[in-house]
């Protein structure tokens, strides 16, 4: 059955925090939790986009992730570089533009690779836009920025400047950040375009945030009376 709703965020944001936690709590090693973690994945783009949600944008590995133990890390982007592979079939299938954003210095030319093709194969979507940050942070994509505006000579800057050389240029602000876990902060995730989205905190555990969760997030900002600094 499909879910009405009144109002609904054209752009969500998932931290999906908790997948060492979940796993802990069964008795597994971390690298099982997140596993699991990215099997639920599809369900959540899959619930977001059946409500109507156009750009969903999933912090995937930070820029501080790097300081995991190399066998979880390199268990992470093994995860990672298999769901990319796969969901960009999904993808073209359902017309979906998948973008995938962060540095890439530090990734081996194979999965390099891997991603370009998965974005340059989703390009022409136009039924939602999924962004996976991997090796992302948002101080680090600012300051890129604006690296970037020195060196191309603008030196007139405004907001919309500085939000044309983010790697979300062109796409609608974050209306909604939504982290499992229970920990409640941006964790250097989207900080720019999040300026004035509502932030949804769960305890969730992320491997347990299904359709439902989903659903509840949604209703909750459904429930938000947005002023924009106005009365």
């Amino acid at each position: 059955m499909k879910e009405e709703f009144s109002v609904l965020p054209v752009h969500v944001g998932f931290i999906m925090d908790g997948n060492g936690r979940w796993a802990k709590s069964k008795g597994k090693s971390r690298n099982f939790g997140h596993r699991k973690g990215s099997e639920v994945i599809e369900e959540v783009l899959k619930t977001c986009f059946d409500a109507g949600v156009k750009t969903v944008t999933l912090c995937a590995f930070s820029t501080e992730n790097w300081n995991r133990p190399k066998e979880e890390v390199d268990e992470i982007l093994r995860i990672l570089d298999k769901f990319i592979d796969k969901y960009r079939q999904k993808a073209s299938k359902e017309d979906i533009r998948l973008c995938v954003f962060g540095d890439f210095s530090r990734l081996d030319e194979n999965m390099k690779n891997r991603i370009e093709a998965a974005v340059e194969s989703t390009k022409g979507g136009k039924s939602g836009m999924v962004n996976i940050a991997l090796g992302y942070g948002s101080r680090q994509e600012i300051t890129r920025a604006i690296q970037n505006i020195i060196k191309d000579g603008v030196t007139q800057i405004t907001d919309d400047t500085l939000s044309d050389y983010l790697y979300t240029a062109g796409q609608p602000d974050v209306d909604l950040i939504v982290r499992t876990s229970g920990e409640q902060r941006l964790s250097n995730f989207l900080l720019y375009q999040s300026a004035y989205a509502e932030l949804y905190f769960t305890d969730v555990l992320w491997p347990d945030f299904k359709r439902e969760e989903v659903i509840k997030a949604l209703r909750w900002f459904e429930g938000r009376h947005r002023r924009f600094g106005k009365v």
